[in-house]
C-alpha cells in the first residue's frame, strides 16, 4: 500500500513525462512531418522519466537526465550503425547490457538511469537500416530529455529527502551529549539514534553509496557512529555508564533530537552501518564508579576514564558542529594522543603499588572506554574525509582509511574490479540481464518480427533477481497485455486511420497510463502501456489490429526468454549468493583472530607482523551487497533462518579489534609466558568457531569439536597474571567474539545452515 506522498510523486511524475513527451511529439509530427524525430522525442522522456527510477529531488533528477544525455547519444549512434547486421546488434546488445546494469555499482543515480539508456539503444539498433536518420534521432532525443529536465526543475517538482548528512551530525550529537552526562538516553534510545542512520531510512539519492571518497567517508561515519551509540548502549544496559558531572540532573536537554524515539525499520543496512557490538559490548563484568560506575571501587579510582571521557564528548560536539556546517574541522588527531596517555596511565596504575592496582572491574571497565575511544576516533577522521573529500595523507590504520589518500581514477577502477567476480550479486544481475537482452535481440532479429523491439523491453521491465519473481511478474504482465492488447484491437478496428482522434487520446491515455499502472501494479501497467504504444504508432504509420497481435507475440517472446534466463542464471537470487560469502567472511575472521593475538604475545614486543585485514574487508563487502539484496527478495519457505546481519556485525568487531589492539595495546615488555599462551589459546577457540560457522553458513559438516580440541563450548579462557591492559583489552575482546559467535550459531542449527538461507 502506498503513502499518500508516494501517490502524490506518481501523479505529478505522470504529469511531467506525459507533457515532455508531448511536447515533441506533436509538433514534430503534424507539423514538420517528421516521424523519426517525433518517436524519439517520444521515448526519451518515457525512457528516462518512467522507465527509470532516478532517485532524488527534481533539480537532482534533472542533472542525472543531462549528464546521461551524452551518453544517450552514443547509445543511440551505436545502435543506429549495428543495425545492419543481427549479429552485431545483438553483440553490442550484449556488451552495452552488461556496462548499463554493471554501473549500479556506482551508486544508486547510475543504477536507476540504465534502463532508460538500455532503451536508447533498443530502439536504435532494430531495422530499418537507416544510418541517413542519426541525425534525426539525435535530435530527437535531445529535445526529449532537455523538455524532461525543465519539467523535474518548474513542473511541480520533488522536494529532497531527508539528507544523511544532518541525521548524522545529529546522532553524533546525542552521543556526544550522553558522554558528558548532559542527558540519560535508555539503551532502547540509543539504538534508536543509531537506527535512523539506517541506509533504508533514506531515499536513495541521499544514501551515501558511490565510490567516491567523500561519499565512502559519510558511510565509513555512518557506521562508527552506529557501532559508538550501540556501545553506550551496552555500557547503559550494564549500569557502567553514569552522567559525567556529578548532580547533573538527568535527561536535561540535549541536541540532536536525541530524548526522541524512533522506530527502526525491519532492514538493517550494510553490515558496517550494523553498528555492532564492540568490545564494550560484552563487559558483562562488573561495573564501575563515577563516571563509569563501578562495584564497590572507591570514588575517583578510574581516574584515566574521567579524563577520558570529557574529551571524547567534545570532539564528538566539534563532530557535530562540522556535520552541521558542511566544512571539516580543522586541527591535528587529538584522539590519537588521548587514547595513548589513557593507555600509559592504565600501565602505570598496574605496575605501581599493590594498594594503587584498580579493581579487575576498573580494569574491564576501561577496555570498554578504549573501544569507545577508538570509535569516537573513527568516527570524527571518517566525517573529516567526508566533508572534505581531498586526498590526504595515509591515516592510520591505513587499511581501515586507504580510501583518504587513494586517487579518484583508482576507487573508481577499484569499485568495478571488486565486483568483476562471480560471487558479486552485482555481476551476477549484470551477467543475468545482459544475456537475456542479447538473447532476445537476436531472436526478435532472426525471426523478423514486427516491433521487435519490445521483445526487448519486455526482458528489460519484467526481469527479476529470482527466478520466482520473475515468474510472478511475467504471469501479471502478460496477462495485463492479454486485456490491453483486446481493447488496443478494438480501438484500431473502431478508429480505423483517424489520426485526429488518436492524437487527442495520446496525451491524456499517457496521463492516465503512466499514473495508474503504478498506483495499481504490473498487470495495469502493461495492459495500459500496450494501448498507448497502439494509440502513438497509429499515427506515425497506418495501423490494423495485427499491431496489438504483434505487441502481444513481442511481449510473450521476451517475457519467455527473460524466463529461461531466469532459469539458468542464478535462479535463487541472494539467497545461495549470502551464504557463500558469509561462510567465506567467517574463514577470513578465523586468521585475523589468531594473527591478533599473535602480534600482541610476540617475543620480543613488537617483532609480530599484523595480519593483512584487506581479504577480509573485501569479503565483508562483497557479503553486504549479497545481504542487501536478500533483503529485498521474498522469503522462501521454512521458517529456520540464519542472523546473517549478526554475522556481519560480528566480522566488524574482529576487523576492529585487528586494526586497534595491535595499534594500542602493544605491550612495551614481554607478557608473562603463561598468559601469553592462554591468550593463544583463547584466539583458537575463537577462530575454531568461526570456521564451524562458516561451514554450517555454506551447508558443509563441520569439523568435529574433538578435533579442534574443543570437546564443549567454553568462553575463551582468561589470561593469567598480572593485570595488564593488553591481557584485559584481549580478554574482552575475544570475550565479546565469543558471545556474539555462541547468539549466531544457537540460530544457525546444522539442519537449518545446511539446507535454508
Amino acid at each position: 500500500m502506498k503513502s499518500g506522498a508516494e501517490r502524490t510523486e506518481i501523479l505529478h511524475r505522470s504529469l511531467r513525462v506525459s507533457l515532455a513527451a508531448s511536447a515533441g511529439f506533436y509538433p514534430f509530427l503534424y507539423w514538420l512531418d517528421e516521424p523519426v524525430l517525433a518517436l524519439y522525442a517520444l521515448f526519451a522522456p518515457i525512457a528516462l522519466g518512467l522507465l527509470s527510477s532516478i532517485p532524488g529531488s527534481g533539480r537532482q533528477r534533472a542533472v542525472v537526465m543531462l549528464r546521461a544525455l551524452p551518453v544517450g547519444l552514443l547509445l543511440v549512434a551505436l545502435g543506429t550503425l549495428l543495425a545492419v547486421q543481427t549479429w552485431a546488434a545483438a553483440l553490442g546488445m550484449l556488451v552495452v547490457g552488461f556496462l548499463l546494469s554493471f554501473a549500479a555499482v556506482a551508486g544508486p543515480r547510475p543504477a536507476g538511469a540504465g534502463p532508460g539508456l538500455q532503451l536508447f539503444y533498443i530502439l536504435a539498433c532494430f531495422p530499418p537500416y537507416q544510418p541517413e536518420t542519426l541525425w534525426l534521432r539525435l535530435a530527437g532525443l535531445v529535445f526529449g530529455v532537455l523538455v524532461l529536465a525543465l519539467c523535474e526543475l518548474l513542473l511541480l517538482p520533488q522536494s529532497a529527502g531527508p539528507n544523511y548528512r544532518t541525521a548524522l551530525a545529529g546522532a553524533v550529537a546525542t552521543a556526544g551529549d550522553t558522554l558528558a552526562g548532559r542527558i540519560r538516553l535508555s539503551p532502547e534510545d540509543l539504538r534508536a539514534a543509531g537506527a535512523r542512520l539506517r541506509l533504508s531510512q533514506f531515499p536513495p539519492a541521499e544514501r551515501p553509496a558511490g565510490p567516491g571518497r567523500a561519499v565512502r567517508g559519510l558511510s565509513h561515519a555512518g557506521g562508527a557512529a552506529r557501532r559508538l551509540l550501540e556501545q553506550l548502549a551496552h555500557l547503559t544496559e550494564s549500569g557502567e555508564l553514569r552522567p559525567l558531572v556529578p548532580g547533573n540532573p538527568a535527561g536535561g536537554g540535549g541536541s540532536g533530537g536525541s530524548g526522541t524515539r524512533s522506530r527502526s525499520g525491519d532492514r538493517p543496512e550494510n553490515g558496517g552501518a550494523g553498528g555492532g557490538n564492540s568490545s564494550a559490548s560484552s563487559t558483562g563484568s562488573g561495573s564501575g564508579d563515577g563516571t563509569v560506575s563501578g562495584g564497590g571501587a572507591p570514588e575517583g579510582a578510574d581516574a584515566a576514564s574521567r579524563s577520558l571521557l570529557p574529551q571524547m564528548a567534545s570532539l564528538c560536539e566539534e563532530t557535530g558542529a562540522a556535520l552541521r556546517a558542511g566544512r571539516p574541522s580543522s586541527g591535528p588527531d587529538r584522539m590519537d594522543e588521548a587514547i595513548h596517555d589513557f593507555q600509559q596511565t592504565r600501565v602505570r596504575q598496574v605496575t605501581g603499588p599493590p594498594a594503587d592496582v584498580p579493581p579487575v572491574q576498573v580494569l574491564h571497565r576501561q577496555a570498554a572506554v578504549l573501544a569507545v575511544a577508538e570509535s569516537v576516533r573513527i568516527l570524527e577522521i571518517s566525517v573529516r574525509v567526508g566533508l572534505d573529500g581531498r586526498r590526504t595523507p595515509p591515516i592510520e590504520p591505513r587499511e581501515l582509511f586507504w580510501y583518504a589518500h587513494t586517487p579518484a581514477p583508482q576507487l573508481w577502477i577499484r569499485r568495478f574490479t571488486g565486483n568483476m567476480t562471480l560471487h558479486s550479486v552485482q555481476f551476477q544481475n549484470a551477467v543475468r540481464i545482459a544475456l537475456a537482452l542479447a538473447a532476445a535481440r537476436l531472436v526478435a532479429g532472426s525471426l523478423g518480427l514486427n516491433h521487435g523491439f519490445w521483445v526487448l523491453l519486455a526482458v528489460l521491465t519484467l526481469s527479476r533477481t529470482t527466478f520466482g519473481q520473475t515468474w510472478a511478474a511475467i504471469r501479471r504482465a502478460v496477462a495485463g497485455n492479454l486485456v490491453g492488447a483486446v481493447a488496443a484491437g478494438g480501438l484500431l478496428i473502431g478508429l480505423g486511420q483517424h489520426t485526429d482522434v488518436y492524437a487527442a487520446l495520446l496525451a491524456p491515455g499517457m496521463l492516465l497510463a503512466f499514473a495508474l499502472g503504478p498506483l495499481l501494479g504490473i498487470a495495469w501497467a502493461q495492459g495500459l502501456f500496450t494501448l498507448v504504444v497502439a494509440i502513438a504508432f497509429a499515427q506515425i504509420a497506418p495501423a490494423t489490429w495485427q499491431l496489438a497481435e504483434a505487441r502481444i507475440v513481442d511481449v510473450v517472446t521476451g517475457s519467455a526468454i527473460g524466463l529461461l534466463c531466469a532459469l539458468l542464471a542464478w535462479p535463487a537470487g541472494a539467497r545461495r549468493e549470502v551464504r557463500r560469502t558469509m561462510a567465506e567472511l567467517l574463514h577470513a575472521c578465523g586468521p585475523l583472530v589468531r594473527g591478533t593475538v599473535a602480534v600482541l604475545t610476540a617475543m620480543p614486543p613488537g617483532s609480530g607482523t599484523p595480519p593483512p585485514t584487506q581479504p577480509a574487508l573485501h569479503r565483508l563487502r562483497l557479503a553486504e551487497a549479497a545481504y542487501d539484496q536478500f533483503r529485498s527478495e521474498p522469503a522462501g519457505s521454512g521458517t529456520a533462518r540464519a542472523d546473517w546481519h549478526a554475522v556481519l556485525i560480528a566480522a566488524r568487531q574482529v576487523l576492529l579489534g585487528a586494526h586497534w589492539l595491535p595499534r594500542f595495546d602493544l605491550p612495551a615488555a614481554a607478557l608473562p609466558a603463561d598468559a601469553a599462551d592462554r591468550a593463544r589459546a583463547g584466539a583458537r577457540a575463537v577462530a575454531d568457531t568461526t570456521v564451524r560457522l562458516a561451514c554450517l553458513c555454506a551447508g558443509d559438516r563441520p569439523p568435529d569439536r574433538a578435533a579442534t580440541g574443543a570437546a564443549t563450548r567454553s568462553a575463551p579462557c582468561s589470561p593469567a597474571g598480572p593485570p595488564l591492559p593488553a591481557l584485559v583489552d584481549l580478554e574482552v575482546w575475544l570475550r565479546g567474539l565469543d558471545a556474539q559467535l555462541a547468539r549466531i550459531e544457537a540460530g544457525l542449527p546444522e539442519t537449518a545452515g545446511r539446507h535454508r538461507a
